[in-house]
């Protein structure tokens, strides 16, 4: 695949990002300035992950826009400061429920409130539950070639990489408590202890009353729930975990993490965990609360309703690609997460693809894709826009790949499968779209009198023209005929001066003559699917309402 050489030097492109305001450079300038106060030799970025499920589209988003801030945190640096994406799974939590997708339920009911690393594997592939899921992490994260390191909360806990913070949090119990406790219902305040004890009997993490915290041991103590015996246990060597917001902070400390994204619902934890951070001697790290998605009801998403498209469904109909330009865009802003929003994120990538080449430098840093690419976008080579393959497989009834190259082949003569792999694999992304989603809800609407007039006269234009006639050729003729009542738009003017036409007369012709609602460029849909096609389309949708 050729690539688009970068803009300018290292030394020029730090000065260009440095007056962008593109998000992930704004992101950047923070760590920079952090780095001022604070100097280091590498800048550590985190992204968090619960392995009780599979991962999600939401594990891709902050990956994705973490990424994109560590890379534009390197140019503004010139590259000159060490950085490493920690991906940290928290697998020593322990198991609340059971997943619904999973098998072997009933032999997971019987491990409930275990670490998911003590946990076994219901799928039988792994040594446990938390291993089987960290794994379809990595491979996950893989796939999409990110670069990062996997970290286990279990291996910190019981390697003794966390002992030190640990035993800074026991001595600094009375500040953790004074900031933990506001927070808490007044039951739970009652009881609450930041250090949740692994029962030794059990294996199962104890959401238990401490009765003792004792610092010159290191130790915490607490009396068995069904025992009911005194058991003191070191806080280090993974005896006990951490309730997961003084998690949070003690993580930040121990690993020195300064950057770290959350979403807009954690915004008071965020809070929280900064404070606890502080208290021991800690700097919170930089970060932003980016919103939450939306499903086509406008509710958030969530993995328990399912709500919302799932990662394997947007790859379904469209490129990774695609999906991290939905994620670049205003992070701070609620979207909807619905399969309507993919044809337009498929399309737009390939127009900020582009228009890339014909920016200044300056600009390009503003492109979303220079962001997606790490600064190296590839060149742009699709001869069709995946909306116009919709309406060709739409209109031909065309659910297989060799019909619509067919239709290709005749309007970009030369372009195959061969020439042009991910046009070939937008292909097969329309078809799959297409079926899903397109076909059972297509709905053709009866024309008016007014319309049927329209519609031949359109017929006999188009059955007239030459066969090699340019798109631009066809949407003339279209447009000429639109020019009548009730098309007219008298605000919009054509370059003769003449009253312009308004949406109506396209939007028209989808839904009278493809049982859609909008569509592509008319005359590029009827360059590609061909003027005798064309022709005959109209004819089946005037005899279909005669």
């Amino acid at each position: 695949m050729s690539i688009i050489d970068p803009p300018a030097s290292p030394s020029e492109l730090r000065a260009l990002a440095e007056q962008s305001n593109a998000w992930p450079f704004e992101q950047a300038k923070a760590i920079v300035a952090r780095l001022k106060k604070q100097p280091k030799d590498e800048v550590l970025f985190e992204t968090g992950y619960g392995p009780s499920g599979l991962p999600h589209i939401g594990t891709f988003g902050e990956v994705a826009r973490t990424t994109m801030v560590r890379h534009a945190f390197r140019v503004l640096t010139e590259d000159k400061v060490k950085t490493r994406l920690i991906a940290f799974s928290d697998d020593m939590d322990g198991l609340r429920k059971v997943p619904d997708n999973v098998p072997n339920k009933e032999m997971l009911t019987e491990h409930l409130g275990k670490p998911l690393t003590r946990v076994p594997d219901p799928f039988g592939t792994h040594g446990s539950f938390g291993a089987h899921n960290n794994a379809r992490l990595r491979a996950f994260l893989d796939t999409f070639g990110f670069d990062y390191e996997f970290a286990s909360s279990t291996d910190y806990y019981t390697s003794g990489r966390f002992d030190a913070t640990l035993l800074l949090m026991l001595e600094r119990i009375d500040k953790v408590m004074a900031i933990m406790l506001p927070s808490l219902r007044e039951e739970r305040a009652a009881s609450y202890s930041p250090f949740l004890p692994i029962c030794p009997r059990t294996g199962a993490v104890l959401y238990v009353p401490i009765v003792a915290h004792n610092f010159k041991s290191g130790t915490v103590s607490y009396d068995d729930p069904e025992t009911k015996e005194r058991v003191t246990l070191p806080v280090t060597g993974g005896h006990c975990k951490l309730q997961w917001k003084p998690d949070w902070a003690m993580r930040w400390v121990a690993l020195g993490i300064d950057y770290e994204m959350a979403g807009k619902d954690l915004i008071d934890s965020v809070k929280l965990s900064g404070k606890i951070c502080a208290a021991l001697d800690g700097t919170p790290p930089e970060g932003f609360n980016y919103e939450l998605f939306l499903d086509e009801q406008g509710q958030k998403i969530s993995k328990s309703k399912g709500n919302g498209l799932t990662i394997d469904e947007w790859l379904r109909y469209a490129s990774p690609e695609s999906l991290s330009l939905f994620m670049y865009r205003e992070p701070k802003s609620a979207k909807r997460l619905h399969f309507d929003v993919i044809p337009r994120n498929v399309d737009d990538y390939q127009q900020f693809l582009e228009g890339f080449p014909r920016l200044d430098a300056r600009q390009q840093l503003a492109n979303p894709v220079w962001h997606i690419h790490a600064g190296h976008p590839p060149k742009a080579d699709m001869p069709v826009t995946f909306q116009l393959l919709l309406t060709l497989v739409s209109s031909s009834n065309a659910e297989n790949a060799a019909t619509l190259w067919g239709f290709i082949g005749r309007y970009r003569p030369g372009v195959t499968p061969q020439t042009h792999p991910r046009l070939d694999a937008m292909v097969g992304y329309a078809i799959n779209y297409y079926r899903d989603f397109v076909a059972p809800t297509k709905k053709f609407r009866e024309p008016t009198d007014t319309e049927r007039a329209a519609l031949q006269d359109l017929r006999d234009a188009l059955s007239n023209m030459q066969p090699a006639s340019s798109a631009e050729d066809i949407q003339n003729v279209v447009y000429e005929i639109g020019r009548r009542e009730p098309f007219l738009d008298p605000v919009k003017k054509g370059k003769d001066g003449r009253p312009g036409v308004s949406l109506d007369w396209f939007n028209m012709l989808y839904q009278v003559l493809l049982g859609q609602e909008k569509g592509p460029r008319f005359g590029s849909f009827v360059a590609v699917y061909g003027l005798p096609n064309s022709v005959a389309m109209i004819d089946g949708a005037l005899a279909r309402s005669a």
